[in-house]
């Protein structure tokens, strides 16, 4: 008898944006940053790969028609929202960007844990989900740290090296949040503002916790995988 759970059959012509691209989108959004950020036309190219990595995140998971069209629903607004601040910034402030960005990575995160967690056996697909959805952590707390930083100036004390205009725009907010992930800290930046610090360390818990729930299911995944079970 087989098994009634099955995946649908993938029609073999049909090119589908997959996990992988995505690790490869979000790896070069963040290694560009620090080379960008001193480019005359910095606001430019960071608008650009944020709207590709953007992109790229919805594509990997629009399996489905509701999830495409919920997802496209949500990076519309968004992806306007960034390109008319930066061409006309007294129509529209950042944090309208800024809140819709979280709210479209967000969901790509839940739906590619979702991914993750129904897996059935641990493949390339299975561990580029996993390495993107804890990259987008880190993206979705950068937004947060940019957001705060708008709402409460001086939310975040930056050292002197950071120089005097720095702030938790671009780079900056990208190195906080995977310094903070990680749980390395290196203190030349620090939360301020009590919002600031709690966003802080739910992501150090988020980090921690994220490394060792994954590391346990893919583990109990391969484990449990029995090759040629569903032809049975």
């Amino acid at each position: 008898m087989k098994n009634p759970v099955q995946l649908r059959a993938v029609n073999p012509t049909r090119r589908r944006f997959t996990a992988i691209e995505l690790v490869i989108a979000l790896i070069a959004l963040f290694v560009a940053f620090p080379f960008v950020e001193r480019l005359r036309a910095n606001s430019l190219i960071e608008s650009i790969l944020l709207t590709f990595a953007l992109l790229s995140a919805v594509l990997a998971i629009a399996g489905r028609g509701p999830i495409l069209v919920t997802g496209v629903c949500l990076a519309v607004p968004t992806l306007a929202g960034r390109w008319i601040h930066l061409y006309r910034p007294d129509l529209l402030p950042p944090e309208v960007f800024l809140i819709g960005a979280i709210v479209l990575v967000v969901f790509v995160i839940y739906h590619l844990l979702l991914f993750v967690l129904k897996a059935a056996a641990v493949n390339t697909e299975v561990l580029c989900a996993s390495i993107s959805a804890y990259l987008l952590l880190g993206l979705v707390w950068t937004f947060a740290y940019w957001l705060i930083a708008e709402l409460i100036p001086g939310a975040f004390a930056l050292n002197a090296a950071a120089g005097p205009n720095a702030s938790m725009k671009s780079f900056n907010g990208v190195y906080f949040s995977f310094i903070t992930l990680s749980t390395v800290g290196y203190g030349d930046i620090t939360p301020v503002a009590n919002v600031a610090k709690m966003l802080a360390a739910m992501e150090g818990i988020t980090g921690v916790l994220y490394v060792a729930v994954l590391i346990a299911r893919l583990v109990s995944i391969q484990a449990a995988y029995r090759p040629g079970e569903d032809q049975a």
